[in-house]
């Protein structure tokens, strides 16, 4: 088995945009849970109730299968991939969602999974739009979809197609390759498409595979495109982030780094036969211009140590 995807599977680091995804997911559950239940509890009439909840509330955040209907709240495309009804739902999702989000956070970084997760949904929301006013068997159904299944699809795809040899339960004869699990879960999303099981909600499946493949194409060409988003959200975070004060850093500098007949310190990153393998690893799958200025120093003193 490849050492490089041996870890083990759990949260990641603390403050990870995967930890955060994950519990806006459960907070969004938890306010529209307790909405349905405030209801339920305040009126005798468990009936008006529920209609109060579904065509008063859920309603606005569900996307539609009718055009004229989604005309009238197109904002729906997005929010939808937030909302769940029944909680094995939103536990189903949470947890491919950790399982594939870990390993391709674990691989590209922090920056990755919201986008991939948002753009994914997007895909498979206009997917569900389109197929529900194109395909006879499907035009005039008034249905509604919810559910973060479309984005957890991307994110599945992408991460197949990046580290398809991932192993899980290694103790099963070497484990069982991630590429297997991945082809089950779209034979599937199939199967029920042709049993008309929630049919709109996995046409919408195959819309964030799709973009998960996209994404992933493109990225081997060197085009991230989940770098527009991710700025985005680091100068919308800078709004709030109080900017650091000149007379501070005119200090550090001076009494830091201007020191005459001194050398600052620097760290030396511990060389290791490990850390150079994981290096040429990273310049075999992004190339050399991806690495930091520690991975290229490191590179640098393995070749000038004759150890190694």
């Amino acid at each position: 088995m490849d050492n490089r995807y041996a870890k083990k599977i759990g949260l990641g680091q603390r403050g990870n945009t995967l930890v955060l995804l994950l519990a806006i997911l459960v907070i969004v559950f938890c306010i529209f849970t307790f909405l349905h239940l405030s209801l339920k509890l305040t009126t005798n009439d468990k009936a008006a109730a529920e209609l109060s909840y579904y065509s008063g509330i859920f309603h606005w955040f569900s996307m539609p299968s009718n055009l004229d209907s989604f005309w009238g709240r197109p904002w729906t495309i997005f929010t939808y991939m937030f909302m769940h009804d029944e909680v094995f739902h939103l536990i189903g999702n949470l947890i491919w969602l950790w399982v594939f989000g870990y390993i391709l956070q674990d691989l590209t970084g922090n920056k990755t999974i919201i986008p991939l997760f948002i753009y994914g949904g997007l895909c498979g929301g206009f997917l569900y739009l389109v197929s529900m006013n194109i395909f006879p068997g499907l035009k005039g159904a008034n249905a509604e979809m919810v559910g973060a299944s479309a984005g957890v699809m991307a994110i599945a795809i992408a991460t197949t197609i990046l580290a398809p040899n991932y192993r899980f339960f290694p103790m099963i004869n070497g484990g069982i390759p991630l590429w297997v699990i991945t082809i089950i879960f779209v034979v599937i999303d199939f199967a029920m498409i042709a049993k008309e099981i929630n049919t709109g909600g996995h046409i919408s499946h195959i819309g964030g595979a799709i973009f998960g493949v996209l994404f992933m194409w493109q990225m081997r060409k060197g085009r991230d495109w989940s770098a527009g988003m991710s700025n985005f959200f680091n100068w919308f975070n800078n709004l709030f982030t109080p900017a650091r004060k000149e007379t501070e850093k005119k200090s550090k500098e001076e009494y830091y780094y201007n020191t005459s007949g001194t050398q600052p310190y620097k760290k030396i990153p511990n060389l290791t036969q490990k850390r150079i393998d994981a290096i040429l690893d990273k310049i075999g799958e992004k190339g050399y211009q991806q690495l930091s200025e520690e991975e290229k120093q490191i590179l640098k003193r393995a070749a000038e140590d004759e150890n190694l």
